[in-house]
């Protein structure tokens, strides 16, 4: 894979200034993501529509749009080792990663009940970024990131790798309480309680946007800031979504519930 990587750029130097490109192109799309999605819904979900192509099954949606960003890596460290990649930041960050990625793509799938299908759009939009981001993520991290040898130690880091770890605890069970909603033979929706969803409509939202964000505190790299200002702008939308469908849902909807954050929005 290097070989291959080599024949596309002349050196390291041009490698790298493309994949800062990348990430200032992904904060670019995140913009006008932002833009687009104060006039269209979100197209998944309880949202989707024909408009938006043929469904794909939930299962086999979530497992092939999220497998390229666990595979890609793989391939990635296993083909294309550098000397970057075996320092215990680059380590740990690139970790984080694949922590979620594994999750994401070989268990959370296959834990899905029901499910509504996804658009076909939908779909391949998620192929799209999966493959962009973790190619762009795992190759900085293996081969072009620099810390300082105490970089660990330092507070960015710590508090980084907290709000990582918080972050991912809390979308694991908020999954964890949207899978449980409903009883076996039970249809439609239902308001969730406990945890996170005490105090937002999307719990499950603000738990990946906060691990996202705690990574790009921990990885001070605008490749990681990019992920997670795109990641913040799709799932914040579709936060204030589910707020606004259940209070017109339900009419014993919990009125002191906020949209994302909690107490305040």
């Amino acid at each position: 894979m290097d070989s291959l990587l080599s024949a596309l750029f002349s050196s390291s130097a041009e490698e790298q200034y493309i994949l800062d490109c990348m990430a200032y192109l992904m904060i670019l799309m995140a913009a006008c993501t932002f833009v687009s999605l104060l006039f269209l819904n979100v197209p998944y979900g309880r949202y989707a529509s024909s408009t938006y192509g043929f469904p794909v099954n939930a299962k086999l949606a979530w497992f092939v749009q999220e497998l390229p960003a666990f595979l890609l890596p793989i391939c990635l460290l296993v083909w294309a080792s550098s000397a970057k990649s075996s320092l215990l930041t680059n380590q740990l960050l690139i970790a984080m990663f694949l922590c979620h990625y594994t999750q994401r793509s070989l268990i959370y799938p296959f834990l899905i009940r029901g499910g509504k299908p996804t658009p076909f759009l939908s779909f391949v939009l998620a192929v799209v970024f999966c493959t962009y981001n973790s190619f762009m993520q795992i190759r900085y991290l293996s081969h072009y990131a620099e810390y300082p040898a105490d970089w660990v130690t330092h507070p960015c880091f710590i508090a980084g790798s907290a709000l990582w770890l918080l972050g991912w605890l809390t979308n694991l069970h908020s999954d964890h309480i949207l899978r449980n909603l409903r009883r076996s033979g039970e249809s439609g929706y239902k308001i969730p309680r406990g945890g996170m969803f005490e105090y937002v409509s999307g719990a499950n939202f603000f738990g990946e946007i906060t691990e996202w964000t705690g990574f790009a505190l921990a990885g001070q790299s605008v490749h990681s800031a990019a992920f997670a200002i795109f990641t913040a702008v799709v799932l914040s939308s579709r936060a204030f979504a589910h707020h606004k469908w259940y209070l017109a849902k339900f009419e014993d909807y919990p009125k002191t519930r906020k949209a994302l954050i909690p107490f305040l929005v």
